[in-house]
């Protein structure tokens, strides 16, 4: 923890003992849907759940089968978690038979050409979205897209942002002044995020279907499971979101005009590889464009700063219009050992971790730190647990663990300061056995826990799927609140679907130029 950390949140808390209160978080947990025999199921999205194109808190991501849950932003994590169990529960009652699968390597996969892509109407935004989707599938393939994990957004209040340029000294418009700060967590991020990868990576294994016929230099666990013995997430691996054309990519997080100029130039630079798959063949849309990028969704990226965007804008406008709002958090696996995927303990820990992002020192981000900052996530991703595992610091060798507790030390100092009922610091401090046993870590819980029961990954998490919907089933009735919005939102969903189809007049050609052109 360095002096800095601790000046910045003696003097804020000293100005204003309530400056974090506020803080808000959601999340978005992602869950295939597989049949009773662990098998990806091949139903269509369930009518119950309203129209995946517009429901704003049950929707889908790249195949039909990837159901994708939303949460507003709550102020306490705990609600913001209370949300997403009863949109589970709400989901679970309506599958016809299916069950989720709750981790973040997929399930039994046949023929990967057979996983269909998500489906959103005849409208030309719904055209969009799964155009985008089956240029994925040429691209990277749709075994790779069935990956899922949770998204973890993060925002401070409003009030807080004058008290903190107050306290940096610093002066000019706010809004420029709350981007570059939240650009600064954000290179903090990508330098200490692998603590989140060996803390909470939970996929260390997978089915031997998702690499189909691709050679592996994966063990064997048995004869349907790949594993690595020491790996936290291999999800956030180069086996898992990789991209050849994305890695010699340099998105700038310095400012917003690079991280808006270089990620737009992406969007808008071709790639070889890409105009041989083609656009348009044969009357039919391969792929929205033959660039690096279609959109800027498609870049994977651990973090991403975000702001929301009002009906046919582009991201990129977006944060020129309004700047930084909030960033999201990308680099979460599912916890296989939560109904809900996430625990408690992991939303409190983000929460302090995303604190000490913020106020610690953030220097400038050159090529050389970012690929020294990818280095050390792929070797965590694969091999975090190892004994005494080395990596690079500023281009100097140091280990593994003594880094992970100075950061840790930080977040406790954060999670000391913002508590108010001592649940934040309870939580962290439970992490600290995690830097001290790498066997406490959920990915060796995950491997340790297949041994005992002699079970390979898939049979071990279908049987966890089982245990989830028994869970969900033993619940008590959804609050009467909740309920009546998620059911009002589900039949609200169709008729804003048929209202969007009907008042579609122009081209696909046309809409899709309009896109690019004007954000």
């Amino acid at each position: 923890m360095s002096d800095l950390l601790e000046q910045r949140l003696n003097t804020i808390r000293s100005q204003d003992g309530t400056a974090f209160h506020g803080l808000r978080t959601g999340s978005v947990k992602e869950s295939l849907r597989v049949a009773p025999d662990g098998y990806l199921s091949t139903t269509a999205h369930p009518q119950g759940l309203g129209s995946a194109l517009t429901n704003a808190y049950i929707t889908t991501d790249f195949a039909e089968a990837l159901l994708e849950f939303v949460t507003p932003a709550f102020a306490a994590a705990d609600d913001t978690l209370a949300f997403l169990s009863d949109v589970h529960q709400f989901t679970m009652q309506r599958l016809e038979g299916d069950l989720l699968w709750n981790a973040s390597m997929p399930c039994l996969i046949g023929d990967e050409h057979a996983i269909t892509l998500a489906r959103y109407g005849t409208s030309n935004v719904a055209r969009m979205k799964t155009i985008y989707r089956r240029g994925l599938s040429h691209r990277y393939g749709r075994a790779m897209q069935t990956i899922a994990g949770v998204h973890f957004n993060f925002s401070l209040p409003d009030s807080f942002w004058p008290l903190y340029q107050h306290v940096l000294g610093e002066t000019g418009d706010l809004q420029g002044f709350r981007s570059a700060a939240y650009l600064g967590l954000a290179r903090n991020f990508r330098r200490f995020g692998w603590l989140v990868l060996y803390l909470f990576g939970a996929s260390p294994a997978m089915c031997k279907s998702f690499l189909g016929d691709r050679p592996s230099a994966l063990a064997e666990f048995d004869s349907d499971t790949l594993f690595e013995p020491y790996a936290t997430s291999l999800r956030m691996s180069d086996l898992g979101y990789s991209s050849n054309a994305q890695s010699k990519l340099n998105i700038s997080l310095n400012n917003l005009d690079e991280y808006v100029r270089d990620l737009s130039s992406a969007i808008m630079t071709s790639h070889a590889p890409y105009e041989a798959i083609g656009v348009r063949v044969g009357g039919q849309w391969r792929q929205l464009n033959s660039n690096i990028l279609q959109i800027e969704n498609e870049y994977y990226s651990s973090i991403r700063p975000k702001q929301v965007a009002m009906s046919g804008e582009r991201p990129t406008s977006a944060l020129e219009r309004g700047g930084v709002e909030y960033v999201e958090i990308r680099s979460l696996d599912i916890n296989p050992f939560e109904p809900i995927g996430i625990s408690r303990d992991q939303a409190h820990y983000m929460h302090a971790l995303l604190i000490y992002c913020l106020l610690e020192d953030s220097p400038p981000v050159d090529a050389t730190a970012l690929a020294e900052m990818a280095e050390n996530h792929v070797l965590v991703a694969h091999s975090g647990r190892a004994p005494a595992l080395e990596r690079n610091r500023n281009g100097r060798p140091g280990y593994l663990q003594d880094w992970a507790n100075e950061i840790h030390r930080g977040v406790l100092k954060v999670a000391e300061t913002l508590d108010d009922d001592g649940a934040l610091l309870a939580s962290c401090r439970k992490m600290q056995q995690r830097i001290d046993d790498s066997e406490a870590c959920p990915s060796a819980r995950l491997l340790g826990e297949m041994r005992e029961s002699g079970q390979g990954f898939n049979r071990y998490v279908l049987s966890l799927a089982e245990q989830h919907a028994e869970h969900f089933a033993s619940l008590a009735p959804i609050d009467t609140d909740t309920l009546a919005t998620l059911k009002a939102e589900v039949a609200q969903s169709v008729h804003r679907q048929k209202e969007i189809e009907a008042n579609t007049t122009e081209s696909f050609e046309e809409y899709l130029d309009a896109y690019y052109q004007t954000g």
